[in-house]
């Protein structure tokens, strides 16, 4: 089954998102294992309303809506930064609290102010989730999911990455995601063994299943 699965993946591959920075670090995961990734604004894919409750759930949503409208395999990530003491929020809403206008500034402003209005104690303790979807036009999917916990700190740190990556800093390390480099976040080019990021920890769980 897993030779199967693995022939599947070979040639083009549709990264599910319209958010740059995303589609990035997609294609970085990506085409160290030879695969061709296009993403779904490249290919006039419409996004489809992200009406799960869970991070899976909006994975699944966006990675079948790709496969199916472009005939090919798709993937797609959900993820988010959930912060302790706001009961894990924004959660699934993080790109929601960054607005339209996709103002992370602005949504890691707010996340600072809640923190202060709530009065709650250093450190602010926070994790990072990815959920991946794996879809084919059959409606087959696969799914996978990493995590990564850390601290926030203010004011951001850096300009690398994207989201809220200034703001969080990984357990066992003392930069932020966004003064890390694309190679020291995800173990690129090939070997994820050494991977930080969310991202990086749940395709590393992927690319063992289903294509190294």
């Amino acid at each position: 089954m897993k030779e199967a699965r693995a022939a599947r993946l070979t040639g083009r591959i549709v990264a599910a998102t319209h958010n740059r920075g995303k589609l990035a670090e997609l294609h970085d995961l990506l085409a160290p294992r030879g695969l061709e990734v296009v993403g779904a604004s490249a290919l006039g894919l419409a996004e489809p309303e992200e009406t799960g409750a869970t991070f899976a759930a909006n994975a699944a949503i966006k990675a079948h809506a790709a496969a199916r409208a472009a005939g090919l395999p798709a993937l797609a990530d959900d993820s988010g930064l959930c912060v302790s003491a706001l009961d894990d929020a924004p959660g699934i809403y993080s790109a929601r609290w960054a607005g339209g206008s996709k103002d992370f500034a602005g949504a890691m402003a707010r996340i600072e102010r809640e923190l202060k209005a709530l009065g709650a104690p250093l450190p602010w303790r926070a994790h990072f989730v990815s959920a991946l979807a794996l879809a084919w036009p059959d409606d087959r999917l696969e799914a996978f999911e990493g995590r990564v916990d850390g601290c926030l700190v203010f004011p951001p740190r850096g300009t690398s990455g994207f989201g809220y990556d200034p703001i969080f800093v990984p357990d066992g390390h003392d930069r932020s995601f966004g003064e890390m480099t694309a190679e020291e976040k995800h173990g690129l080019p090939r070997d994820n063994s050494l991977a930080l990021s969310h991202r990086a920890r749940a395709f590393q769980k992927l690319a063992r299943a289903l294509i190294d």
